[in-house]
Protein backbone atom coordinates (compact mmCIF):
# COMPACT_ATOMS: atom_id res chain seq x y z
CA UNK A 1 0.00 0.00 0.00
CA UNK A 2 1.12 3.72 -0.94
CA UNK A 3 0.31 6.54 1.35
CA UNK A 4 0.23 10.05 0.31
CA UNK A 5 -0.68 13.03 2.56
CA UNK A 6 -1.85 15.81 1.79
CA UNK A 7 0.80 18.82 1.91
CA UNK A 8 -2.10 20.74 3.60
CA UNK A 9 -3.48 18.57 6.02
CA UNK A 10 -3.69 19.47 10.01
CA UNK A 11 -3.88 22.45 11.48
CA UNK A 12 -4.11 25.88 9.90
CA UNK A 13 -2.57 29.59 10.59
CA UNK A 14 -5.53 30.20 12.75
CA UNK A 15 -5.91 27.28 14.53
CA UNK A 16 -1.98 26.89 15.33
CA UNK A 17 -2.08 30.11 16.83
CA UNK A 18 -5.40 29.50 19.03
CA UNK A 19 -3.70 26.40 20.01
CA UNK A 20 -0.84 27.55 21.23
CA UNK A 21 -2.18 30.89 23.10
CA UNK A 22 -4.14 28.50 24.65
CA UNK A 23 -0.93 26.14 25.79
CA UNK A 24 0.91 29.24 26.92
CA UNK A 25 -1.99 30.39 28.85
CA UNK A 26 -1.38 29.04 32.17
CA UNK A 27 1.78 30.29 32.22
CA UNK A 28 1.12 34.07 31.49
CA UNK A 29 -2.26 34.56 32.88
CA UNK A 30 -4.26 34.49 35.84
CA UNK A 31 -5.76 31.13 36.64
CA UNK A 32 -8.68 29.56 36.02
CA UNK A 33 -8.37 29.73 32.68
CA UNK A 34 -11.40 28.98 29.96
CA UNK A 35 -12.36 29.42 26.45
CA UNK A 36 -15.23 30.63 25.45
CA UNK A 37 -17.12 28.06 23.99
CA UNK A 38 -14.57 25.28 22.48
CA UNK A 39 -11.68 26.55 21.04
CA UNK A 40 -11.66 24.20 17.76
CA UNK A 41 -13.56 21.81 16.73
CA UNK A 42 -11.53 19.05 17.65
CA UNK A 43 -12.45 16.55 20.51
CA UNK A 44 -8.63 15.32 21.41
CA UNK A 45 -7.74 19.13 21.16
CA UNK A 46 -9.98 19.38 23.89
CA UNK A 47 -9.60 16.66 25.66
CA UNK A 48 -6.14 17.68 25.99
CA UNK A 49 -6.92 21.62 27.05
CA UNK A 50 -8.92 20.01 29.90
CA UNK A 51 -6.40 17.43 31.06
CA UNK A 52 -3.95 20.70 31.42
CA UNK A 53 -6.87 22.64 33.51
CA UNK A 54 -8.50 24.51 30.39
CA UNK A 55 -12.10 23.94 30.74
CA UNK A 56 -14.79 25.46 28.45
CA UNK A 57 -17.47 28.23 29.88
CA UNK A 58 -20.68 28.40 27.81
CA UNK A 59 -22.34 30.82 29.20
CA UNK A 60 -21.57 34.28 30.47
CA UNK A 61 -21.94 34.30 34.45
CA UNK A 62 -22.76 38.31 36.20
CA UNK A 63 -19.35 38.13 37.85
CA UNK A 64 -16.26 36.11 36.95
CA UNK A 65 -12.55 35.84 37.64
CA UNK A 66 -9.40 34.72 36.03
CA UNK A 67 -8.88 34.86 32.20
CA UNK A 68 -11.14 33.74 29.02
CA UNK A 69 -9.81 32.98 25.19
CA UNK A 70 -12.33 33.34 22.70
CA UNK A 71 -12.10 30.96 20.58
CA UNK A 72 -10.62 31.09 17.00
CA UNK A 73 -14.22 30.84 15.33
CA UNK A 74 -14.56 34.49 16.76
CA UNK A 75 -18.18 35.80 18.51
CA UNK A 76 -20.16 38.21 18.55
CA UNK A 77 -18.91 41.80 20.06
CA UNK A 78 -21.68 41.76 23.05
CA UNK A 79 -20.11 38.80 24.03
CA UNK A 80 -16.61 39.66 24.45
CA UNK A 81 -17.96 43.04 25.81
CA UNK A 82 -19.77 41.27 28.41
CA UNK A 83 -16.59 39.03 29.64
CA UNK A 84 -14.90 41.84 30.26
CA UNK A 85 -17.66 43.48 32.19
CA UNK A 86 -18.41 40.46 34.18
CA UNK A 87 -14.53 40.70 35.67
CA UNK A 88 -12.86 38.07 32.78
CA UNK A 89 -9.22 38.84 31.41
CA UNK A 90 -9.98 38.20 27.86
CA UNK A 91 -7.41 36.94 25.49
CA UNK A 92 -8.50 37.19 21.90
CA UNK A 93 -7.49 33.98 19.89
CA UNK A 94 -10.28 34.72 17.03
CA UNK A 95 -8.61 33.28 13.56
CA UNK A 96 -6.84 36.69 11.95
CA UNK A 97 -8.77 35.80 8.75
CA UNK A 98 -11.94 35.40 10.77
CA UNK A 99 -11.13 38.89 11.94
CA UNK A 100 -10.72 40.20 8.69
CA UNK A 101 -14.55 39.34 7.92
CA UNK A 102 -15.43 40.87 11.15
CA UNK A 103 -13.96 44.02 10.27
CA UNK A 104 -15.60 43.92 6.61
CA UNK A 105 -18.66 43.60 7.90
CA UNK A 106 -18.51 46.39 10.84
CA UNK A 107 -17.36 48.75 8.36
CA UNK A 108 -20.63 48.49 5.89
CA UNK A 109 -23.01 48.12 9.02
CA UNK A 110 -22.23 50.96 10.11
CA UNK A 111 -22.65 52.50 6.25
CA UNK A 112 -25.99 51.12 6.10
CA UNK A 113 -25.45 48.54 3.90
CA UNK A 114 -27.00 44.99 4.09
CA UNK A 115 -25.02 41.77 5.09
CA UNK A 116 -25.48 38.47 3.34
CA UNK A 117 -23.45 35.67 4.91
CA UNK A 118 -23.11 32.82 3.26
CA UNK A 119 -22.61 30.04 5.47
CA UNK A 120 -24.45 27.78 8.35
CA UNK A 121 -26.24 29.79 10.37
CA UNK A 122 -25.42 27.34 13.70
CA UNK A 123 -21.93 27.46 13.07
CA UNK A 124 -19.82 29.24 15.51
CA UNK A 125 -18.12 31.84 13.03
CA UNK A 126 -21.22 32.52 11.25
CA UNK A 127 -23.18 33.20 14.48
CA UNK A 128 -20.54 36.15 15.25
CA UNK A 129 -20.51 37.51 12.21
CA UNK A 130 -23.86 38.11 12.61
CA UNK A 131 -23.06 39.70 15.42
CA UNK A 132 -20.71 42.68 13.70
CA UNK A 133 -23.97 42.82 11.50
CA UNK A 134 -26.72 43.43 13.40
CA UNK A 135 -30.62 43.55 12.32
CA UNK A 136 -29.01 44.11 8.80
CA UNK A 137 -27.53 40.36 8.79
CA UNK A 138 -29.04 37.75 7.04
CA UNK A 139 -27.70 34.23 6.80
CA UNK A 140 -28.06 31.55 3.47
CA UNK A 141 -26.83 28.37 3.00
CA UNK A 142 -28.62 27.40 -0.37
CA UNK A 143 -29.50 28.88 -3.63
CA UNK A 144 -33.08 28.94 -2.53
CA UNK A 145 -32.39 30.89 0.34
CA UNK A 146 -30.63 33.61 -1.48
CA UNK A 147 -33.33 33.42 -3.93
CA UNK A 148 -35.84 34.39 -1.32
CA UNK A 149 -34.14 37.47 -0.09
CA UNK A 150 -35.78 40.61 -0.30
CA UNK A 151 -33.58 43.26 -3.12
CA UNK A 152 -31.51 45.43 -0.93
CA UNK A 153 -30.85 48.96 -2.00
CA UNK A 154 -26.97 48.50 -0.50
CA UNK A 155 -25.97 45.00 0.35
CA UNK A 156 -22.22 43.23 0.71
CA UNK A 157 -21.67 39.53 0.16
CA UNK A 158 -19.07 37.30 2.57
CA UNK A 159 -18.76 33.69 3.22
CA UNK A 160 -17.84 31.76 6.22
CA UNK A 161 -14.15 31.32 5.79
CA UNK A 162 -14.67 27.47 5.86
CA UNK A 163 -17.51 28.23 3.04
CA UNK A 164 -17.50 25.80 -0.25
CA UNK A 165 -15.68 27.19 -2.92
CA UNK A 166 -17.93 25.94 -5.89
CA UNK A 167 -21.15 26.91 -3.79
CA UNK A 168 -19.62 30.52 -3.12
CA UNK A 169 -18.62 30.85 -6.86
CA UNK A 170 -22.13 30.03 -7.71
CA UNK A 171 -23.54 33.00 -5.50
CA UNK A 172 -21.18 35.50 -6.53
CA UNK A 173 -22.34 34.81 -10.30
CA UNK A 174 -26.17 35.19 -8.98
CA UNK A 175 -25.13 38.61 -7.62
CA UNK A 176 -23.35 39.33 -11.03
CA UNK A 177 -26.22 38.43 -12.83
CA UNK A 178 -29.35 40.06 -10.43
CA UNK A 179 -27.78 42.59 -8.37
CA UNK A 180 -24.39 44.12 -9.81
CA UNK A 181 -24.47 47.30 -7.40
CA UNK A 182 -23.99 44.68 -4.71
CA UNK A 183 -20.41 44.34 -3.27
CA UNK A 184 -18.86 40.98 -2.96
CA UNK A 185 -15.86 39.86 -1.38
CA UNK A 186 -13.39 37.02 -1.38
CA UNK A 187 -13.28 35.82 2.10
CA UNK A 188 -13.21 32.00 2.26
CA UNK A 189 -9.28 31.41 3.68
CA UNK A 190 -6.92 30.36 1.26
CA UNK A 191 -5.79 27.71 3.64
CA UNK A 192 -9.60 26.26 2.95
CA UNK A 193 -9.03 27.06 -0.88
CA UNK A 194 -6.56 25.28 -1.09
CA UNK A 195 -7.58 22.28 1.38
CA UNK A 196 -10.33 21.78 -0.95
CA UNK A 197 -8.57 21.98 -4.49
CA UNK A 198 -5.89 19.58 -3.00
CA UNK A 199 -7.99 17.08 -1.81
CA UNK A 200 -9.88 17.02 -5.67
CA UNK A 201 -5.98 16.47 -6.80
CA UNK A 202 -5.27 14.02 -4.40
CA UNK A 203 -8.47 11.79 -5.28
CA UNK A 204 -7.51 11.63 -8.84
CA UNK A 205 -4.18 10.06 -7.92
CA UNK A 206 -5.14 7.26 -5.21
CA UNK A 207 -7.66 4.61 -4.77
CA UNK A 208 -9.39 5.72 -1.69
CA UNK A 209 -9.03 9.27 0.25
CA UNK A 210 -9.09 9.18 4.23
CA UNK A 211 -10.15 12.45 5.51
CA UNK A 212 -8.98 12.85 9.56
CA UNK A 213 -10.37 15.39 11.92
CA UNK A 214 -13.26 16.16 14.28
CA UNK A 215 -17.05 15.65 13.11
CA UNK A 216 -17.96 19.06 14.29
CA UNK A 217 -15.54 20.72 11.94
CA UNK A 218 -17.11 22.18 8.79
CA UNK A 219 -13.95 22.42 6.93
CA UNK A 220 -13.70 18.76 7.73
CA UNK A 221 -17.14 18.41 6.59
CA UNK A 222 -16.72 19.77 3.04
CA UNK A 223 -13.03 17.95 2.51
CA UNK A 224 -15.20 14.52 3.22
CA UNK A 225 -18.04 15.85 1.06
CA UNK A 226 -15.87 16.95 -1.80
CA UNK A 227 -13.57 13.60 -1.34
CA UNK A 228 -16.95 11.65 -1.51
CA UNK A 229 -17.99 13.48 -5.02
CA UNK A 230 -14.87 12.28 -6.55
CA UNK A 231 -16.40 9.04 -7.09
CA UNK A 232 -13.05 7.38 -4.87
CA UNK A 233 -14.31 5.44 -1.63
CA UNK A 234 -14.10 8.41 1.19
CA UNK A 235 -13.95 7.99 4.92
CA UNK A 236 -14.40 10.49 7.49
CA UNK A 237 -12.66 9.28 10.57
CA UNK A 238 -11.81 11.00 14.13
CA UNK A 239 -9.30 8.83 15.21
CA UNK A 240 -6.57 5.67 13.82
CA UNK A 241 -8.96 3.44 16.04
CA UNK A 242 -11.93 3.88 13.13
CA UNK A 243 -9.63 2.30 10.44
CA UNK A 244 -11.01 -0.89 11.18
CA UNK A 245 -14.15 0.14 9.29
CA UNK A 246 -12.89 0.72 6.08
CA UNK A 247 -12.68 -0.96 3.90
CA UNK A 248 -8.76 -1.11 2.74
CA UNK A 249 -7.70 -4.43 2.00
CA UNK A 250 -6.86 -4.17 -1.47
CA UNK A 251 -6.45 -0.63 -1.93
CA UNK A 252 -3.00 -0.21 -3.71
CA UNK A 253 -3.08 3.47 -2.87
CA UNK A 254 -4.57 5.73 -0.25
CA UNK A 255 -4.75 9.10 0.18
CA UNK A 256 -4.65 11.22 3.93
CA UNK A 257 -5.98 14.85 4.31
CA UNK A 258 -7.05 16.02 7.28
CA UNK A 259 -8.97 19.38 8.83
CA UNK A 260 -7.76 22.57 9.81
CA UNK A 261 -8.44 21.76 13.33
CA UNK A 262 -6.52 18.22 12.80
CA UNK A 263 -3.65 18.02 14.97
CA UNK A 264 -0.27 16.43 13.63
CA UNK A 265 0.02 13.77 15.92
CA UNK A 266 -3.31 12.56 14.68
CA UNK A 267 -2.94 12.37 11.62
CA UNK A 268 0.91 10.79 12.70
CA UNK A 269 -1.73 8.61 14.15
CA UNK A 270 -3.34 7.49 10.95
CA UNK A 271 -0.39 6.95 9.08
CA UNK A 272 1.38 4.52 11.07
CA UNK A 273 -2.14 2.36 10.78
CA UNK A 274 -2.26 2.42 7.31
CA UNK A 275 1.66 1.76 7.40
CA UNK A 276 1.02 -1.45 9.41
CA UNK A 277 -1.94 -2.64 7.24
CA UNK A 278 -0.18 -4.64 4.53
CA UNK A 279 2.05 -6.36 6.53
CA UNK A 280 -0.42 -7.29 9.33
CA UNK A 281 -2.23 -8.89 6.51
CA UNK A 282 0.83 -10.70 4.99
CA UNK A 283 1.83 -14.24 6.35
CA UNK A 284 5.26 -15.58 6.03
CA UNK A 285 8.52 -13.78 5.65
CA UNK A 286 7.48 -10.61 4.95
CA UNK A 287 5.02 -10.26 8.25
CA UNK A 288 8.22 -12.05 10.38
CA UNK A 289 10.79 -8.98 8.79
CA UNK A 290 8.23 -6.09 9.41
CA UNK A 291 7.95 -7.45 13.18
CA UNK A 292 11.69 -7.54 13.22
CA UNK A 293 11.99 -4.15 12.01
CA UNK A 294 9.59 -2.86 14.82
CA UNK A 295 10.85 -4.61 17.27
CA UNK A 296 14.19 -3.42 17.22
CA UNK A 297 13.26 -0.07 16.68
CA UNK A 298 10.76 0.03 19.62
CA UNK A 299 13.15 -1.36 21.90
CA UNK A 300 16.22 1.03 20.66
CA UNK A 301 18.51 -2.20 19.69
CA UNK A 302 18.81 -0.95 16.19
CA UNK A 303 19.96 2.50 17.53
CA UNK A 304 22.28 0.71 19.94
CA UNK A 305 23.83 -1.50 16.67
CA UNK A 306 24.07 2.07 14.99
CA UNK A 307 26.04 3.40 17.59
CA UNK A 308 28.11 0.43 17.33
CA UNK A 309 28.97 0.94 13.38
CA UNK A 310 29.61 4.54 14.09
CA UNK A 311 32.42 3.62 16.92
CA UNK A 312 33.92 1.39 14.44
CA UNK A 313 33.74 3.74 11.49
CA UNK A 314 35.64 6.50 13.76
CA UNK A 315 38.30 4.53 15.58
CA UNK A 316 38.90 3.50 11.57
CA UNK A 317 38.86 7.00 10.73
CA UNK A 318 41.33 7.93 13.64
CA UNK A 319 44.04 5.54 12.60
CA UNK A 320 43.01 2.50 15.61
CA UNK A 321 43.05 -1.25 15.69
CA UNK A 322 39.24 -2.73 15.54
CA UNK A 323 38.74 -3.80 18.86
CA UNK A 324 35.65 -5.22 20.79
CA UNK A 325 35.51 -3.09 23.79
CA UNK A 326 35.21 0.41 22.35
CA UNK A 327 32.13 -0.80 20.19
CA UNK A 328 30.37 -2.73 22.86
CA UNK A 329 30.93 0.18 25.33
CA UNK A 330 28.81 2.37 22.76
CA UNK A 331 26.10 0.30 22.01
CA UNK A 332 25.77 -0.39 25.35
CA UNK A 333 25.44 2.79 26.53
CA UNK A 334 23.28 4.10 23.72
CA UNK A 335 21.18 1.41 24.20
CA UNK A 336 20.52 2.24 28.09
CA UNK A 337 20.41 6.06 27.56
CA UNK A 338 17.36 6.24 24.71
CA UNK A 339 15.51 3.33 26.77
CA UNK A 340 15.51 5.56 29.78
CA UNK A 341 14.86 8.65 27.63
CA UNK A 342 11.87 7.06 26.07
CA UNK A 343 11.06 5.04 29.92
CA UNK A 344 10.75 8.76 31.42
CA UNK A 345 8.97 10.89 28.15
CA UNK A 346 6.11 8.46 27.68
CA UNK A 347 4.20 11.77 28.08
CA UNK A 348 5.39 13.37 25.24
CA UNK A 349 5.34 9.86 23.33
CA UNK A 350 1.22 9.47 23.72
CA UNK A 351 1.13 12.09 20.84
CA UNK A 352 4.56 11.67 19.24
CA UNK A 353 4.82 8.15 18.74
CA UNK A 354 1.74 6.15 20.67
CA UNK A 355 2.81 2.78 19.63
CA UNK A 356 6.05 3.39 21.22
CA UNK A 357 3.95 4.69 24.25
CA UNK A 358 1.89 1.59 24.53
CA UNK A 359 5.04 -0.52 24.17
CA UNK A 360 6.93 0.89 26.77
CA UNK A 361 3.88 0.94 28.79
CA UNK A 362 3.26 -2.73 28.88
CA UNK A 363 6.88 -3.65 29.06
CA UNK A 364 7.90 -1.40 31.51
CA UNK A 365 9.63 -3.11 34.01
CA UNK A 366 11.33 -5.71 31.52
CA UNK A 367 12.55 -2.72 29.29
CA UNK A 368 14.07 -0.45 32.88
CA UNK A 369 15.81 -3.88 33.50
CA UNK A 370 17.30 -3.91 30.11
CA UNK A 371 18.04 -0.21 30.45
CA UNK A 372 19.82 -0.73 34.00
CA UNK A 373 22.16 -3.90 33.01
CA UNK A 374 22.68 -2.45 29.61
CA UNK A 375 23.85 0.84 31.29
CA UNK A 376 26.12 -1.11 34.07
CA UNK A 377 27.63 -3.84 31.61
CA UNK A 378 28.88 -0.68 29.30
CA UNK A 379 30.67 0.50 32.43
CA UNK A 380 32.63 -2.69 33.05
CA UNK A 381 32.95 -2.85 29.66
CA UNK A 382 34.78 0.38 29.60
CA UNK A 383 36.74 -0.56 32.35
CA UNK A 384 38.36 -2.78 30.53
CA UNK A 385 39.44 0.08 28.43
CA UNK A 386 41.20 1.70 31.32
CA UNK A 387 40.81 3.99 34.13
CA UNK A 388 39.96 7.33 32.28
CA UNK A 389 37.06 5.22 30.05
CA UNK A 390 35.79 4.37 33.10
CA UNK A 391 35.69 7.17 35.26
CA UNK A 392 34.34 9.49 32.41
CA UNK A 393 31.88 6.49 31.62
CA UNK A 394 31.02 6.46 34.92
CA UNK A 395 30.38 10.70 35.06
CA UNK A 396 28.48 10.41 31.79
CA UNK A 397 25.88 7.75 33.23
CA UNK A 398 25.69 9.86 36.62
CA UNK A 399 24.64 13.07 34.70
CA UNK A 400 22.50 10.75 32.49
CA UNK A 401 20.16 9.97 35.45
CA UNK A 402 20.32 12.81 37.22
CA UNK A 403 18.39 14.47 33.80
CA UNK A 404 15.32 14.86 35.21
CA UNK A 405 16.42 15.35 39.03
CA UNK A 406 16.18 18.99 40.77
CA UNK A 407 19.68 20.08 40.98
CA UNK A 408 18.81 23.55 42.39
CA UNK A 409 16.72 24.15 45.43
CA UNK A 410 12.86 25.55 44.69
CA UNK A 411 14.42 28.61 47.09
CA UNK A 412 16.66 30.02 44.85
CA UNK A 413 13.74 31.08 42.38
CA UNK A 414 15.84 29.79 39.54
CA UNK A 415 13.96 28.64 36.20
CA UNK A 416 16.02 26.24 35.23
CA UNK A 417 17.00 23.86 38.36
CA UNK A 418 17.03 20.82 36.05
CA UNK A 419 19.38 19.94 32.74
CA UNK A 420 15.79 19.23 31.67
CA UNK A 421 14.55 22.71 32.22
CA UNK A 422 17.04 24.08 29.75
CA UNK A 423 15.69 24.75 26.30
CA UNK A 424 16.78 21.90 23.73
CA UNK A 425 19.20 20.95 26.26
CA UNK A 426 18.09 17.59 25.49
CA UNK A 427 19.53 17.24 21.35
CA UNK A 428 22.30 18.80 22.09
CA UNK A 429 23.48 16.91 25.40
CA UNK A 430 22.27 13.18 23.51
CA UNK A 431 24.73 14.48 20.33
CA UNK A 432 27.22 15.22 22.56
CA UNK A 433 26.89 11.48 24.41
CA UNK A 434 26.83 9.92 21.43
CA UNK A 435 30.23 11.82 20.72
CA UNK A 436 31.68 10.63 23.77
CA UNK A 437 31.68 7.04 23.50
CA UNK A 438 31.74 6.39 19.48
CA UNK A 439 34.89 8.75 19.24
CA UNK A 440 36.55 10.41 22.84
CA UNK A 441 36.15 7.70 24.50
CA UNK A 442 38.21 4.85 22.07
CA UNK A 443 40.52 8.21 20.79
CA UNK A 444 42.01 8.71 23.89
CA UNK A 445 42.09 5.34 25.68
CA UNK A 446 44.42 4.61 22.20
CA UNK A 447 46.29 7.62 21.60
CA UNK A 448 46.53 8.61 25.09
CA UNK A 449 45.91 12.37 25.18
CA UNK A 450 43.02 14.76 23.56
CA UNK A 451 44.64 14.87 20.03
CA UNK A 452 43.74 17.26 17.18
CA UNK A 453 42.21 14.77 15.02
CA UNK A 454 40.29 13.17 18.35
CA UNK A 455 38.94 16.15 18.67
CA UNK A 456 37.36 16.98 15.07
CA UNK A 457 36.33 13.28 14.87
CA UNK A 458 34.21 13.41 18.29
CA UNK A 459 33.22 16.83 16.51
CA UNK A 460 32.27 15.09 13.28
CA UNK A 461 30.16 12.55 14.94
CA UNK A 462 28.32 14.58 17.47
CA UNK A 463 27.46 16.58 14.51
CA UNK A 464 25.64 13.69 12.53
CA UNK A 465 23.83 12.81 15.87
CA UNK A 466 22.70 16.09 16.34
CA UNK A 467 21.43 16.61 13.13
CA UNK A 468 19.77 12.83 13.63
CA UNK A 469 18.20 14.36 16.36
CA UNK A 470 17.03 17.47 15.87
CA UNK A 471 15.64 16.19 12.81
CA UNK A 472 13.16 14.12 14.49
CA UNK A 473 12.19 16.86 16.82
CA UNK A 474 11.38 18.15 13.78
CA UNK A 475 8.82 15.36 13.59
CA UNK A 476 7.80 15.17 16.83
CA UNK A 477 7.71 18.88 17.56
CA UNK A 478 3.25 19.64 17.71
CA UNK A 479 3.86 16.46 20.42
CA UNK A 480 6.58 18.61 22.42
CA UNK A 481 5.11 21.40 22.36
CA UNK A 482 1.64 20.28 23.89
CA UNK A 483 3.86 18.63 26.62
CA UNK A 484 5.47 22.05 27.21
CA UNK A 485 9.20 20.86 26.18
CA UNK A 486 11.47 23.43 24.52
CA UNK A 487 13.29 21.42 21.76
CA UNK A 488 15.25 23.00 18.91
CA UNK A 489 12.37 22.79 16.41
CA UNK A 490 10.67 25.16 18.85
CA UNK A 491 12.94 27.35 19.40
CA UNK A 492 13.48 28.18 15.94
CA UNK A 493 10.75 27.50 14.45
CA UNK A 494 10.87 24.49 11.61
CA UNK A 495 12.45 26.68 8.94
CA UNK A 496 15.33 27.69 10.34
CA UNK A 497 16.13 24.54 11.99
CA UNK A 498 15.48 23.07 8.43
CA UNK A 499 18.03 25.12 7.21
CA UNK A 500 20.51 24.73 10.36
CA UNK A 501 20.67 21.01 9.56
CA UNK A 502 21.33 20.95 5.94
CA UNK A 503 24.02 23.53 7.20
CA UNK A 504 25.39 20.91 9.17
CA UNK A 505 25.43 17.80 7.44
CA UNK A 506 27.33 20.02 4.47
CA UNK A 507 29.55 20.72 7.35
CA UNK A 508 30.05 17.19 7.95
CA UNK A 509 30.44 15.85 4.09
CA UNK A 510 33.08 18.65 3.88
CA UNK A 511 35.05 18.39 7.07
CA UNK A 512 35.56 14.81 6.34
CA UNK A 513 36.59 14.74 2.92
CA UNK A 514 38.75 17.97 4.16
CA UNK A 515 39.93 16.01 7.21
CA UNK A 516 41.53 12.68 5.05
CA UNK A 517 42.67 15.10 2.29
CA UNK A 518 45.01 16.75 4.68
CA UNK A 519 45.97 13.76 6.48
CA UNK A 520 44.56 14.38 9.91
CA UNK A 521 42.28 10.96 9.39
CA UNK A 522 42.07 7.87 6.91
CA UNK A 523 40.98 7.97 3.74
CA UNK A 524 38.25 6.72 4.82
CA UNK A 525 36.96 10.16 5.06
CA UNK A 526 36.10 10.55 1.61
CA UNK A 527 34.16 7.73 1.69
CA UNK A 528 32.13 8.28 5.08
CA UNK A 529 30.96 11.92 3.50
CA UNK A 530 28.21 9.44 2.18
CA UNK A 531 26.47 9.51 5.19
CA UNK A 532 25.86 13.31 6.21
CA UNK A 533 25.00 13.47 2.24
CA UNK A 534 22.38 10.19 2.58
CA UNK A 535 20.47 12.71 5.33
CA UNK A 536 20.80 15.42 3.41
CA UNK A 537 18.95 13.43 0.91
CA UNK A 538 16.18 12.31 3.09
CA UNK A 539 15.30 15.53 4.65
CA UNK A 540 14.80 16.77 1.56
CA UNK A 541 12.68 14.13 0.35
CA UNK A 542 10.35 14.97 3.46
CA UNK A 543 10.68 18.44 2.73
CA UNK A 544 9.15 18.01 -0.38
CA UNK A 545 6.28 14.92 1.04
CA UNK A 546 7.85 12.08 -0.81
CA UNK A 547 9.24 10.68 2.17
CA UNK A 548 6.22 10.41 5.64
CA UNK A 549 6.80 10.23 9.01
CA UNK A 550 6.05 6.94 10.28
CA UNK A 551 8.48 3.42 11.05
CA UNK A 552 9.71 3.34 7.38
CA UNK A 553 11.62 6.89 8.07
CA UNK A 554 12.84 5.94 11.40
CA UNK A 555 13.77 2.76 9.98
CA UNK A 556 15.66 5.19 7.20
CA UNK A 557 17.83 7.47 9.48
CA UNK A 558 19.04 5.12 12.44
CA UNK A 559 20.29 2.96 9.27
CA UNK A 560 22.89 6.02 7.94
CA UNK A 561 24.92 5.17 11.05
CA UNK A 562 24.63 1.10 10.25
CA UNK A 563 25.97 2.75 6.59
CA UNK A 564 28.73 4.06 8.06
CA UNK A 565 29.71 0.33 9.23
CA UNK A 566 29.33 -1.15 5.90
CA UNK A 567 31.19 1.75 4.29
CA UNK A 568 34.02 0.85 6.91
CA UNK A 569 33.92 -2.66 6.30
CA UNK A 570 34.36 -1.83 2.48
CA UNK A 571 37.06 0.12 2.46
CA UNK A 572 38.95 -2.50 4.82
CA UNK A 573 38.41 -4.83 2.40
CA UNK A 574 39.18 -3.38 -0.07
CA UNK A 575 42.55 -2.20 1.08
CA UNK A 576 43.94 -5.62 1.84
CA UNK A 577 46.19 -6.96 -0.81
Amino acid sequence: MKIEIAKTAGFCMGVRRAVELALDAPGRHAAPIYTYGPLIHNPQVLALFAEKGITVLNTIPERGSGTVLIRAHGVPPEDKQQLKDAGFRVVDATCPRVIRVQTIIRVHARKGFATIIVGDRDHPEVVGLVGYAGDSGVVVSSMEELDALPAFDQAIIVAQTTQNMRFYDQVKAWAAARFPHYKTFDTICDSTEKRQAEVKELADRVDSVIVVGGRQSGNTQRLAQIAAESGKPAYHVETEAELDACCLDHVGRVGITAGASTPNWIIKRVYRELERLPARKQAGVVRLFYRLIQTSLLTNVYVAVGAGCLCFACTRLLGIAPAGAPVAVAMLYVLSMHLLNHLTGMAEDQYNDPERARFYERYRFLLSLLAIAAGGFGIISASAMGGVAFAMLLVMSLLGLSYNLYLIPKRFGMRFRRLKDIPGSKTFLIAAAWGVVVALLPGITRKGTFTFSVLVVFAWASALVFARTAFFDLLDVQGDRIMGKETLPILLGDRKTFVLLKGILAGCMVLSAVLAAVGLVSGLGFLLSLCPAAMLMLIGAYEKGHMLPGMRLEFLVESLFLLSGVITLLWMAAKVP
